[in-house]
Order: C-alpha cells, then structure tokens, then sequence
C-alpha cells in the first residue's frame, strides 16, 4: 500500500463519516447527510494539502517540536495547580489555564527546536546497539568528493563505515557545477560523477543527510555541527576544515595524510633511478619525482635535466605539503659528468 492509496482511503472515510454525522446530527435528514459529506471531502483535502506541505520539514524538527509541545502542557499543567492554591473566581482560573498552556507550548516548542541537535530525538544511523557493535559514520565534505580519490579507497573495501553526504553539501556541489566559471564548473560535475559512482558500489552504505542548518552559512561550520550531532568523523582533504576539526575534538580522515603515509619510505644512502625534469630553486640543483609525485632534489644536477641517473638519498624533509627527498650523485655519475 503506498501513500495514494491510503490518501484516497482517508477521503473515502471523511466523506463517509461526514455523511453519518450529518445524518445523526440532523434527525436523519437526508440533505444534511450530503452537506455533511462535502465538509468531510473538503476537510480530508485539506488536511492532506498540509501533511503534503509537512514534507519540507525534516522529522528531527517535527519530534523536537512534539516533545516541545508536549513539555510545554506538561509545565502548563503543574503550574496552573499551583495558581489554583490562589483563591479566584472560576473564569479568572479558566483565562489563566489558557494563558499558561499558549505561553508554555510555545516556550517549549522554541526552545525545543532551537536545541533539537542537544536533544538528538531522532538521529540518523544511531540506533540501539551493543557498544561493541557500534556503527561508525564518516561525513563526506565537498573537498572529499570533487578530489575523487574517495571513489578508489572505496573499492579497496578499506572503509568499513556508513558515509553520510549532507544536502548542504550536496547543494554546494551544485552551486559549483552550476558556476560561470569554466573550470568551477567542471570540478563540480567531477563531484557529482564521483558521488554517483560511490553511491553504485554495493558494499558502501551511502545515504544522503537531509536536516541542513539555515542559522548557519559557512559549509565548514555546518560539518563541524554536523559531526558533533552524529558523533561521526569527518573525511577532507582541506587543511583549514582539519584544523578547526580537530580544536573541536571531531576526528578527521585526511586523504593527503593518508596518501603521505603510503609513499615509498626511502632511508638515507639508498640509491634511486630518477629523471631530472627540471632546474631547482637554488644553485646548481635538478628536481626529479617519482611515480606518487614525490618531489627529489638533487645537488649539482642541473647541467643533467633530461637524463636517467642513480643518486644517493641523503635525507628527507616532511612537510605540511609533502615530502621532499633531497639526494647527491654518485662518485661514478659525477665523474662520468665532469669527462662530458
């Protein structure tokens, strides 16, 4: 039974018991049983109108809201036991009852949505579990997905998570892809092919975050929020965003971090085969790089750039960009060079 079929089923119902109201009401006056069934039609119709427009709001809101409304009678409630220890004439007592149940729903409404994230009623990929089957959850930023190295870790089958893609950041990838600018353009297209090509692998659970946070306007911001509400991890590839992250003690996956770990690890007097590309920053130096783009500074290589060569490691630096090696020719190498 899908949702047509039950809309359909409660008109029928609305106009039917529209029908017998009017008819019981009206000592079974047959014309009032069919005025009775138009209030029933109209009435079904427009309470579907509004279920139908209920659908912009996420449940998270809508459960904060009942639990607000809910808290809000109840304090109403207790309060007006109290104010009824006051003597006062029965109307005055009834115009406060009314008073304290508007004012308190709407305080508990408020305040409930207004904190629904501190509250975490209904909360996305959270359910009862034993802890030591707890699920873990990583975010997905717009860095992540228009980078593209997500959609190679996932087959490795490495990820053994549920990824979450928030619509804000799904609604900036469109933004981009939208963009005037040429190459904007292009890097959001790339982003919305590679999150479709991870939405298609069988073993990644995928699933689209719908609550955005319209109080805030930074994207970073919002996955910061984001993450502290899920509890979940954030995987980037933007130094800034990893920063901030990691001040507000969230996790953060970085895929340059981890494409730095996995780099050939070289130790100094190993010796190498590279190709000088080009001429280096400082006197006399040729820049080579191997296969994962790592950059190898050569002393006294510059009069060299276009041969294969053996150098010797002599150490390594790393940065927050990468790592550099820096090497020297051999004996045999430069000696070769000096005959040329």
């Amino acid at each position: 039974m899908n949702i047509l079929s039950i809309r359909l089923f409660f008109i029928f119902l609305s106009v039917f018991a529209g029908n017998y109201i009017g008819i019981i009401l009206s000592n079974y006056d047959t014309q009032a049983g069919i005025i009775g069934a138009v209030v029933g039609l109209v009435s079904s119709v427009c309470i579907i109108f509004i279920e139908n427009q209920m659908r912009k709001y996420s449940m998270r809101n809508l459960s904060a809201a009942v639990f607000g409304l809910v808290f809000g009678f109840f304090m109403a409630w207790i309060v007006s036991l109290i104010v009824k220890l006051i003597p006062m004439e029965e109307t005055s007592y009834a115009c406060f009852q009314i008073v304290f149940v508007i004012l308190f729903c709407y305080l508990g409404m408020a305040i409930a949505i207004r904190g629904k994230d501190d509250f975490n009623i209904v909360v996305p990929y959270i359910r009862f579990v034993r802890q030591d089957q707890r699920e873990d959850v990583i975010i997905l930023d717009t860095s992540t997905i228009i980078d593209g190295r997500i959609a190679d870790i996932a087959k490795t089958n490495f990820i053994d998570a549920k990824l979450c893609v928030p619509v804000f950041v799904l609604k900036e990838l469109h933004k981009i892809a939208d963009s005037e600018d040429a190459l904007k353009r292009q890097r959001g297209r790339r982003g919305l092919d590679i999150l479709n090509k991870i939405q298609k692998e069988k073993d990644l659970d995928v699933k689209v975050y719908k609550e955005d946070y319209d109080d805030i306007r930074e994207t970073d911001t919002k996955l910061i929020r984001l993450a502290k509400v899920l509890s979940a991890k954030i995987f980037t590839n933007d130094y800034n965003l990893s920063k901030v992250a990691e001040l507000e003690h969230i996790r953060v996956l970085n895929i340059n971090d981890l494409s730095n770990a996995l780099k050939t690890v070289y130790l100094p007097g190993e010796q190498i085969d590279v190709r000088i590309i080009k001429e280096g920053s400082e006197k006399k130096q040729g820049l080579a790089y191997l296969e994962d783009g790592t950059m190898i500074v050569v002393e006294n290589a510059k009069n060299l750039i276009g041969r294969t060569l053996k150098v010797i490691v002599t150490s390594i630096l790393q940065t927050s960009a990468g790592r550099m090696i820096f090497a020297e020719i051999p004996d045999d190498h430069r000696n070769l060079k000096n005959n040329q």
